[in-house]
């Protein structure tokens, strides 16, 4: 089969397109033949050799964790009831940016909605039910939504718009603003212009935001992490800076911060009672609306790695690794 593989950690022209080996289904999996594969900033970040206390990979290898295609055939223990059936899911350890891909036959949804927007809407839609669900009550609530313009910050401004709050997206340049704003954004602010916290303190008369998603990282969040008001809540899920968000935990405990980091995340993703159904369901109600900036197909995918890098797309990439109308072949 043909893959988009990562010889060695660094720039994205370290991708390149090759035959490797296709994967055989074991107990309790099965093999689907992809057709959309979900593209993420974390893709981008392993590539580079980053988060290696959270990935455990070694080049080669193939990117991409998420994906939508049909059943070709199921390992052992698995009913073949479900070969033919179209689906999304998460791949075994990775490998989504190729022809076919393996997943635990439990990690599997059969979807009827188009798959590009299955696929969109099911990676960043489960860490925004899951962020719903651990964050405050949001109705009447100032906030604070960093990263706006990314695939999960539109998400998340859609989300907080419904349920009553006056949602303040930060994002780079006025194209990323202007499409915070037609997602719900009742306020918007260039983080790229010096002192731009002043703006989200004066939004919230000085207050400060009662909840802050923050989807930046690096020095951006640390500034997010300082307009919280007291008592509020913080969420430090994104690192396309490079670095999770950093703060001081004395300080949070001080001003009765509650604080959401990749670990409490990670966490509460055993316990948590969302699913990537409940994540189609609300896409399928019009709650969840993914917007795609762009398609690449498996042949650019160092181009799409390339344009998530350079900041340059307006939602979200994803990877058309296979047209549907050459299913089986």
């Amino acid at each position: 089969m043909r893959a988009a593989v990562v010889t060695e950690f660094g720039e994205p022209s370290v991708i390149r397109i090759q035959e490797w080996p296709d994967p055989v289904p074991a107990e309790g999996q099965v093999l689907v033949e992809v057709e959309v594969a979900d593209m993420i900033f974390v893709d981008a970040a392993i590539r580079r050799g980053h988060h290696g206390g959270y990935f455990d990979v070694t080049p080669p290898f193939v990117p991409g964790s998420r994906f939508g295609g049909r059943v070709r055939a199921t390992g052992p223990g698995v009913s073949d009831t479900w070969i033919g059936k179209t689906v999304v899911g998460r791949s075994v350890d990775f490998a989504a940016h190729a022809e076919l891909v393996v997943a635990a036959s439990d990690s599997l949804t059969e979807t009827d909605l188009n798959l590009e927007t299955a696929v969109a809407v099911t990676g960043d839609g489960f860490t925004t039910l899951l962020l719903e669900q651990l964050a405050p009550d949001l109705q009447g609530k100032d906030v604070l939504i960093t990263a706006s313009a990314g695939g999960m910050g539109l998400l998340l401004i859609q989300l907080a718009h419904r349920a009553g709050a006056r949602v303040i997206a930060a994002a780079r340049g006025q194209a990323k603003l202007d499409l915070s704003q037609a997602q719900g954004a009742d306020v918007v602010i260039d983080y790229s212009q010096p002192g731009w916290e002043k703006s989200v303190l004066e939004a919230t008369g000085g207050r400060g935001a009662d909840v802050v998603f923050e989807g930046a990282g690096g020095e951006l969040g640390t500034t997010a992490f300082g307009v919280v008001k007291d008592g509020g809540w913080f969420s430090a899920h994104g690192a396309p800076s490079g670095t999770f968000a950093t703060y001081d935990p004395a300080e949070a405990d001080r001003r009765g911060i509650t604080v959401k980091g990749i670990e409490d995340l990670r966490v509460d993703l055993v316990a948590t009672t969302v699913t990537d159904a409940a994540v189609l369901q609300r896409a399928a109600a019009g709650d969840l609306v993914p917007v795609v900036d762009r398609v690449f197909d498996l042949d650019h995918v160092a181009e799409a790695h390339t344009a998530l890098e350079q900041r340059v797309l307006l939602g979200k990439a994803l990877i058309r690794v296979r047209p549907a109308g050459l299913r089986g072949q």
